[in-house]
C-alpha cells in the first residue's frame, strides 16, 4: 500500500515529542512490511526510509495528498473533507463535547472509552533504538520522566513522594530546577536533581540506573510513552490510578495510588519488582511491530468500506476539576 502519515510536528524527534516518536516507529515498521510510506510533516523534517513532503498550513490538507495514496493516517483532528480513505489517531485529551470522526482511533482502552469508543491501538516503540538494558546494574535513585512544566504531570507530587521516602533520591528528566513557566519555582530540595530536556542517549543512560519511575499524574493520561520507556529499562512505575495507568501498569510492574504517603511506603518494596518482568512486558506488548499490525487491521477495515466507530466518538463526561485528586 501507499500510505501517507500526516502530522504537524518535526521528524525525527530529538528530545521531547511523543507523537513524532510514534509515527517514526510506525512508518519504519510499515516499510519493513513492504509498504510505501510518505510523511506529510513540518518543514525541516527528513527521513532515510520514507519520502517526506512538507505540510503547508496555509492550504487545505486535502490538496496536499499525493494522487497515488491508498490511505491517509492523520495524527491530528480533521476539519475538512478528505476524498481518500483515512484513519485519524487522537493522541491527547479534549475536554469538550466536540464530535470526532467515525474513523478515529484512540491510544488506550481507557482513552477510547471516555469518548464512547472501543477503537484503540496501543502506542509502540522501536526498541532497537534503545539498545539492550543492563538489568543487573546497580540502581541508585528514582526518576520522573515527562514535561515537568506541565502541572498535570505533577512533578511537585513526585518530589513530595521522595521527601516521604527516607534515603531515596529523585532525578527529574524533562524539568529544570528554576522554572518560570509555572510562575516562579525554584526547587532547593537536595534529594532532587534536574536534567532538563535530554536527548535519547542521555535519557537511556539515566533510566539505566534508576530503581523505578515516579509518575503521579493528575489527569487521565491517554497513554504515556514515558511509562513504557521506563518499563523497558526494568523500572517499575509508581503512579496515580488515572487514565491508561491501571490498564498498562499491573501489580507485577508497579503500584498505583492517589496518596503520596502510600506510594512512598511502597518504594521500600522496589526490589520485589522484577526488572526482567518489567522489561519483557514493555518489549513484548508495546513494540512498533505490534502497533503496525494493529493499524494495518484498521486500514484494511476502512479500505473494505467499513468504519471504525458506529457513531461519532464524543466525550461522555467533561472533567470539571482542574486537577484530579491527589494528597
Amino acid at each position: 500500500m501507499n500510505i501517507l502519515i500526516a502530522n504537524t510536528g518535526l521528524i525525527p524527534v530529538k528530545n521531547y515529542g511523543g507523537t513524532e516518536r510514534v509515527i517514526w516507529a510506525l512508518g519504519k515498521e510499515l516499510v519493513k512490511k513492504g509498504h510505501n510510506i510518505t510523511y506529510l510533516v513540518k518543514k525541516g523534517s527528513y527521513c532515510d526510509f520514507a519520502h517526506v513532503i512538507y505540510i503547508n498550513p496555509s492550504i487545505p490538507v486535502s490538496e496536499q495528498i499525493p494522487e497515488n495514496t491508498d490511505i491517509v493516517h492523520f495524527h491530528f483532528p480533521l476539519k475538512e473533507e478528505i476524498k481518500y480513505p483515512y484513519v485519524i489517531t487522537i493522541h491527547g485529551n479534549y475536554n469538550d463535547y466536540r464530535e470526532f470522526d467515525r474513523n478515529t482511533v484512540f491510544v488506550s482502552r481507557n482513552h477510547a472509552s471516555r469518548y464512547g469508543s472501543d477503537s484503540f491501538v496501543y502506542n509502540g516503540l522501536d526498541w532497537s533504538n534503545y539498545g539492550k538494558p543492563d538489568l543487573t546494574k546497580k540502581r541508585d535513585y528514582f526518576h520522573f520522566l515527562g514535561n515537568a512544566s506541565w502541572r498535570l504531570k505533577n512533578v511537585k507530587g513526585a518530589i513530595k513522594i521522595i521527601q516521604h521516602a527516607k534515603n531515596e533520591k529523585l532525578k527529574v528528566i524533562g524539568g529544570y530546577r528554576l522554572n518560570f513557566k509555572m510562575g516562579f519555582r525554584f526547587t532547593v530540595n537536595p534529594k532532587v536533581s534536574f536534567h532538563g530536556m535530554v536527548d535519547d542517549a542521555k535519557k537511556n543512560n539515566l533510566l539505566q540506573s534508576s530503581k523505578g519511575m515516579i509518575f503521579p499524574v493528575r489527569w487521565h493520561e491517554p497513554f504515556g510513552l514515558s511509562i513504557i520507556e521506563s518499563l523497558y529499562f526494568g523500572c517499575p512505575v509508581f503512579g496515580t490510578p488515572y487514565g491508561s495507568l491501571p490498564e498498562i501498569v499491573s501489580k507485577e510492574t508497579g503500584f498505583l495510588s492517589a496518596r503520596s504517603d502510600e506510594i512512598a511506603l511502597e518504594l521500600k518494596n522496589v526490589n520485589l519488582y522484577s526488572r526482567k518482568t518489567c522489561h519483557n512486558y514493555a518489549a513484548d506488548i508495546f513494540n512498533s511491530q505490534r502497533m503496525a499490525e494493529n493499524y494495518l487491521d484498521k486500514y484494511i477495515k476502512i479500505l473494505n468500506g467499513d468504519v471504525l466507530n458506529k457513531e461519532n466518538p464524543k466525550l461522555k463526561e467533561m472533567q470539571r476539576e482542574k486537577f484530579l485528586k491527589w494528597s
